[in-house]
């Protein structure tokens, strides 16, 4: 019987490493699960930074580019104006210098014929 206490010791004993070798695993793979955890909290945190920050920026493209469309109306409009303008002037300065040209053949004194 002493031999087959020495074996059921030996036995209890494996047993009993074999136990402290999963409670120490486990203890590892609990301190991983803790770092992936604060890891994800981090990212989740910086994601939500970025979210809010991407929604500024979104918001002040979108005001940018509307005052952006607005300035590009006000100039087309403005050279259409201004090209109006130009063809005014230019027919009524013609109109002016052809009647100018009337008025002096008006005032020109006539020849006498013979």
């Amino acid at each position: 019987m002493t031999q087959q206490a020495a074996a059921l010791q030996t036995y209890n004993n494996e047993l009993v490493k074999c136990i402290e070798d999963l409670h120490t695993k486990r203890e590892e793979l609990n301190r991983q699960i803790k770092l992936e955890e604060e890891e994800k909290d981090r990212l989740q945190h910086d994601i939500r930074v970025l979210s809010e920050k991407l929604s500024r920026v979104n918001e002040s493209l979108t005001q940018r580019l509307a005052a952006r469309a607005t300035f590009d109306r006000t100039i087309a409009e403005t050279e259409a104006a201004y090209t109006k303008i130009l063809e005014s002037s230019q027919s009524l300065l013609s109109v002016l210098k052809q009647e100018a040209g009337n008025l002096s053949k008006a005032t020109e004194p006539r020849r006498k014929e013979h």
